[in-house]
């Protein structure tokens, strides 16, 4: 199993943990893009949100809600930006769909 995000879940590699269930994991970006950059994984491996399919709606309302969970409290009241990026031209470089969550900063459009 090659997967960097895998290897976390599994705890073969370290993250800065800010929270976790049985269905998620969020960490710190160790390559942040904003003073708060933060990324939300599903523990099963999927590899995109191109794979995702209506069996895993509940999963992506979990990430979605933790991500809303832990902007409020990480102090971003004042607003955040949660990004999805599929395949390698959305830009995309680890294969295990991840949320940014963005914030502390301005955050400007467009985003890339």
């Amino acid at each position: 199993m090659g997967c960097i995000f895998c290897k976390i879940v599994a705890g073969s590699l370290p993250a800065k943990k800010v929270r976790e269930d049985e269905l998620m994991l969020a960490f710190h970006d160790i390559a942040p893009k904003a003073p708060t950059h933060i990324l939300v994984i599903p523990k099963k491996h999927v590899g995109s949100l191109a794979e995702v399919t209506v069996s895993d709606e509940a999963l992506l309302g979990r990430l979605l809600g933790a991500a809303a969970e832990i902007a409020r409290e990480q102090g971003l009241g004042r607003g955040y930006r949660v990004v999805i990026s599929t395949g390698a031209e959305g830009g995309q470089t680890v294969d295990h769909l991840h949320l940014h969550l963005l914030g502390g900063r301005q955050m400007h459009w467009p985003p890339g």
